[in-house]
């Protein structure tokens, strides 16, 4: 998958994992993401899906947080969670929210198939174990999409590893970056109140 990283997503890393500012960070990012996705979606439909995009996001930061403890790179671990996203919005039909093509998404889950398998996520239940105990909220599925899908918002050519551009505009293949020196959580997407890329 192809993703940005910048100083913003290391702010978000360290903001999500520091007490207090965590929980802060943590709803903001929610915010910030489900309504980066939602703008992707037609507009009569958006409304219907924010409450499903809140609830399944909250809990894709719980992935984030264990993949970043399970020793993964920012970029991976992020990754995996737009890989989670990407499971979820096939399983509903929401092609027009995707990042990935459909035929990608199998390549994905192997790259990552031990720590999914750690935590029971699959293509078909793609939160596993962080699932919430009270669900997520349900939203309209729009399976008739899958039949004639157009995957307009995806980039395809890239399941073969994580591909970062970074602020510069320079992709690089591999997502083990070093971490810059003194990142403030406060330049966290969402913390900073300024527009921001997911």
């Amino acid at each position: 998958m192809k993703i940005r990283q910048n100083i913003r997503h290391w702010a978000a890393k360290k903001a999500l994992t520091t007490p207090v500012v965590g929980d802060v960070a943590n709803d903001k990012l929610v915010d910030l993401h489900t309504s980066i996705f939602l703008n992707k979606a037609d507009e009569d439909r958006r409304e219907e899906r924010r409450d499903h995009l809140d609830s399944f996001f909250d809990a894709t930061m719980d992935t984030y947080v264990a993949a970043l403890e399970a020793g993964f790179p920012e970029a991976e671990a992020r990754e995996i969670t737009h890989v989670q996203a990407n499971f979820d919005f096939f399983n509903h039909g929401w092609t027009e929210m995707m990042e990935i093509p459909g035929d990608e998404l199998e390549p994905h889950y192997r790259r990552y198939e031990s720590f999914f398998g750690d935590h029971g996520i699959t293509i078909d239940d793609p939160l596993g174990e962080f699932r919430p105990a009270e669900g997520v909220v349900d939203a309209p599925e729009t399976p008739e999409k899958l039949e004639t899908a157009e995957y307009e918002n995806a980039l395809a050519g890239f399941a073969d590893d994580v591909y970062v551009e970074t602020d510069d505009g320079e992709t690089v293949v591999g997502g083990d970056r070093e971490e810059p020196d003194e990142v403030d959580p406060s330049a966290a997407p969402g913390l900073d109140e300024d527009e921001a890329s997911a």
